[in-house]
């Protein structure tokens, strides 16, 4: 009696999926989905682990490639991977977590859990760290500018607020935009830390990982713990050259540093579905969506992205640091979902990920990804004359990004380069409207010129996939003769990092030198304005008109000052 009453207690606390056949792939599927691996599944390569989620169960998990290169071992399912910025969902259902606890607010301004970050004139909440909406600068692009070399010098979390406790100026008013920033999900970890008491990597693992059986995941604090079955990180300078090793050196966790399987992410995907960690309330604020001051909504949610692909909603999150590069997207309507985790800097899971899902989703997709673009023109259609591919040359400008891209003329065909040595043919889709596509990515890119109005300049519209159009205008070239570039060259230091920047003039050209990397040089823009790989420059005068200093704006940093030393 009291073994069929155990009995039946132990079948009343299995879920009905546990109870169900295991479901797998068709051979054909099976054939498809490892081609799209083909490039990776190889014995003198890094490759990636597939996991792929439907009803709760792992239909199909694969490994291609080799996990570490200097003892020939291969990628299984159950390798280690450091996923990078995957880790922010975990950072943020920790928030989550203690919110719904009542140990925190959404709405708490950060500095009551974090006082030593400085007072900048305003309330930077929890919330808009969560969404990326902090106006924070990024701490991986402050610690470059302060000398750090990242993923090669030993970077903490003490050396993340090092940088921090030296700023004088957020990038924007907290609220009025999206800006990717690393540094929020750092400061969350911290919360984490100070409101429960326990280390972010303690916190989760009781709270999240132990709970769902995620054996095998952990956030790594130490650099120098040795994690079982991890996969080394490996990139690659060309095709032809040999792999090389790429490995992170962090003892930063928040932003980053969470090292997992194919096999558990199913554990933490399914809990979307059926709770174990939190509950239904849980789930939703996880996917609740951020909002800037303006009221526009963002695609960014709790560490998550919510967004479509080919007219099916979709959650996802990519991750890169060193040689590691991850993607976990999960089609929440056919309760599908698919994991790739790679060692290899030239991988790119995102791209891998849908092309699964393009072979296992098929009938469920609703339209291509992308607005149909016009059709090339056709033999004998009309092209654009010489004259009107010169008339479209020249310097463009976007003022929101501070980003600049030149269109030229070479061999014949309209160009464009968007910094760098490349240039990208533009070919014509119809009158002034052309397209190429961007290699980085794989999106196709439409390039649309404007023309000049009486109170506008000539401009261009750039537009990649669904993202927002981004509008460049075209701006006069500055070609400064010696003594012009003379006024340029010296040293600047800024209050909030320790190296100073020298600018000298070499061969002709301006050329930055700074701690720990090799000298740059410095492009002319605008008057008073260069570009490098640093970012964009805007020099400074004084009332004499003297160069007093200098602006500088990169992808993650804006309005950075320094001040020229006065001889």
């Amino acid at each position: 009696m009291n073994s069929t009453r155990c009995s039946l207690l132990l079948l009343s606390i299995l879920s009905p999926l546990s109870l169900a056949p295991a479901q797998t792939l068709l051979p054909d599927q099976i054939v498809r989905v490892d081609n799209v691996f083909q490039q990776w599944n190889r014995h003198d390569s890094p490759g990636c682990a597939l996991g792929v989620y439907k009803n709760g169960q792992i239909v199909y998990e694969h490994g291609y490639g080799m996990a570490n290169l200097n003892d020939d071992i291969p990628i299984t399912p159950k390798t280690v991977f450091h996923v990078a910025s995957m880790s922010k969902q975990f950072t943020a259902a920790a928030i989550v977590l203690l919110a719904q606890q009542g140990k925190l607010s959404l709405s708490d301004d950060v500095r009551k859990y974090v006082p030593d970050l400085p007072e900048l004139g305003e309330t930077i909440t929890i919330q808009h760290l969560i969404h990326h909406t902090s106006g924070l600068r990024d701490q991986w692009s402050l610690l470059g500018l302060a000398g750090w070399r990242y993923s090669l010098d030993l970077i903490t979390d003490d050396d993340v607020m090092s940088v921090m406790t030296r700023q004088r100026d957020l990038n924007f008013k907290p609220g009025e935009k999206y800006l990717y920033c690393n540094t929020g999900y750092t400061l969350l970890g911290l919360v984490v830390k100070r409101v429960s008491g326990m280390s972010l990597r303690e916190f989760t693992s009781k709270n999240i990982f132990e709970p769902l059986g995620m054996t095998s995941t952990h956030f790594r604090d130490d650099h120098a713990e040795i994690v079982k079955h991890n996969a080394l990180g490996y990139a690659q300078e060309a095709k032809d050259k040999p792999f090389r090793l790429s490995v992170t050196n962090f003892d930063t966790v928040g932003a980053t540093s969470l090292h997992t399987t194919v096999e558990d992410l199913e554990r933490w995907d399914e809990n979307f579905y059926h709770p174990q960690v939190g509950d239904q309330a849980f789930v939703e604020q996880m996917l609740e969506r951020g909002k800037l001051n303006s009221g526009e909504q963002l695609d960014y949610a709790f560490g998550l992205v919510v967004g479509k692909y080919k007219g099916l909603p979709i959650v996802d999150h990519a991750g890169g640091d060193a040689g590691y590069r991850s993607d976990m997207t999960r089609f929440p309507e056919q309760h599908f979902s698919a994991a790739v985790l790679c060692n290899s800097a030239e991988t790119n899971p995102t791209r891998l990920v849908r092309q699964v899902a393009d072979i296992l989703l098929a009938k469920d997709f609703k339209e291509s990804e992308q607005t149909p673009m016009p059709a090339s023109p056709k033999a004998g259609e009309a092209r654009l004359t010489a004259e009107q591919m010169a008339a479209l040359t020249g310097l463009y400008w976007n003022r929101e990004d501070d980003d600049f891209h030149k269109i030229m003329v070479k061999d014949g065909r309209l160009q464009i380069n968007f910094g760098g040595e490349d240039s990208h043919v533009l070919k014509a889709a119809k009158d002034m409207v052309f397209r190429i596509v961007d290699a980085s990515r794989g999106d196709e890119v439409e390039i649309r010129f404007l023309p000049a109005t009486s109170d506008k300049p000539q401009r261009m519209q750039q537009s990649v996939g669904r993202e927002k159009p981004k509008l460049y205008e075209s701006v006069a070239p500055f070609n400064p003769n010696a003594e012009e570039l003379a006024e340029y060259s010296g040293a600047y230091f800024s209050e909030e990092i320790d190296p100073v920047y020298t600018i000298v003039i070499e061969d002709g050209s301006l050329r930055l030198v700074r701690m720990k990397h090799q000298p740059e040089t410095l492009q002319p823009t605008m008057r008073d304005v260069f570009s490098g790989e640093i970012g964009t420059l805007h020099f400074t005068r004084d009332a004499n008109q003297h160069i007093s200093g200098l602006t500088l704006n990169t992808d993650r940093i804006r309005n950075f000052r320094f001040s020229k030393k006065i001889n």
